[in-house]
């Protein structure tokens, strides 16, 4: 629905083995977490190891496949969620193509294929920053 807002702009950090982006909801309306249903993390044509994925919203982390039940934690469209994974990702002047590709149910819209799922993804070109990051589990 708005796929060019996905990818917050200048904001992908890294510690040069993890990389981390943020994100909007490319959605009008609040979403649970369990409507996530699959994230895909890329710079400059690398994609991050769907393991290694996590996602932070309402200051918690969690893994992908974990949000999955998560029917209390809502992502609102004036918030933005982090995406990071391990992506070797240098900081500096070097500008990087970020790709990020959400699926995401909309559970309230059901067709008479099931629950409507939407796949939007967006791409920017951006400078990586030096940030601190851990392999949150």
């Amino acid at each position: 629905m708005i796929p060019d807002r996905i990818i917050e702009q200048g904001t992908l950090t890294t510690d040069g083995s993890r990389a981390g982006v943020e994100v909007r909801l490319p959605w009008y309306r609040a979403l649970p977490g369990s409507c996530i249903a699959e994230v895909t993390f890329t710079v400059d044509g690398v994609q991050a190891d769907a393991e290694s994925l996590r996602w932070t919203m309402n200051d918690r982390t969690f893994a992908i496949p974990d949000l999955a039940d998560k029917v209390d934690e809502w992502w609102f469209p004036a918030d933005s969620a982090v995406v990071e994974g391990d992506l070797a990702v240098e900081p500096g002047d070097t500008e990087h193509r970020v790709d990020i590709e959400l699926k995401l149910y909309i559970p309230y819209i059901v067709t008479a294929h099931g629950v409507l799922r939407i796949e939007e993804r967006d791409s920017k070109t951006m400078r990586a920053t030096a940030a601190t990051m851990e392999a949150r589990q």
